[in-house]
């Protein structure tokens, strides 16, 4: 074998070991961002339950919570003050999961049970009135998406009814301890 030979040889050693490295590095970064999408989404179901163990665990946060849905003007200013820090809690969580769906991290059918569970509450009078006074702001997206909901999807005295209905064992209701 001459030098020619071998240097050809080698370069095309070299050229397979370049394209079984690029092979490995690329099964490399998608596992990676595969595991990283698990842990994102994770994170976003878990501060989701967090907030709702919360609001269900609390009684008193509970009681607030439905009061001021209903009309937030039936909340002290104290009230006031915990019922936005709860709302707060739970849009960020929302938005948290809506840039996590916007980003491929959270499925479509997944998004689309939360994105329902945000347009009911922006429906309820005293969200709805919570947002148009909102001290503080989300991002620019996350609003337009809102604001779309608000707009689309009026506030619905009726369903607000059966709510009440449901939490009081009411006329529409079913009373809890008929069952």
């Amino acid at each position: 074998m001459t030098l020619a030979t071998l240097a050809n040889i080698g370069e095309v050693i070299g050229a397979v070991a370049v394209v079984i490295s690029l092979i490995y590095l690329a099964v490399q970064i998608r596992q990676s961002t595969q595991a990283q999408r698990t842990e994102n989404y994770t994170r976003a179901l878990e501060r989701v339950a967090n907030m709702q163990a919360l609001w269900s665990q609390d009684e008193s946060l509970s009681v607030l919570l439905a009061k001021g849905a209903d009309d937030i003007s039936r909340l002290s200013p104290p009230e006031r003050i915990r019922f936005t820090y709860a709302f707060l809690e739970a849009f960020g969580a929302f938005e948290f999961m809506y840039h996590a769906y916007q980003d491929g991290v959270i499925p479509q059918k997944v998004w689309s049970r939360w994105s329902v569970t945000v347009a009911w509450w922006l429906s309820t009078p005293g969200v709805r009135d919570w947002w148009y006074n909102l001290p503080v702001t989300f991002t620019a997206d996350f609003t337009e998406f809102v604001e779309e909901i608000l707009a689309d999807n009026p506030s619905d005295p009726a369903a607000m009814q059966r709510w009440r209905d449901f939490i009081s064992g009411g006329p529409n209701g079913r009373d809890p301890k008929t069952l």
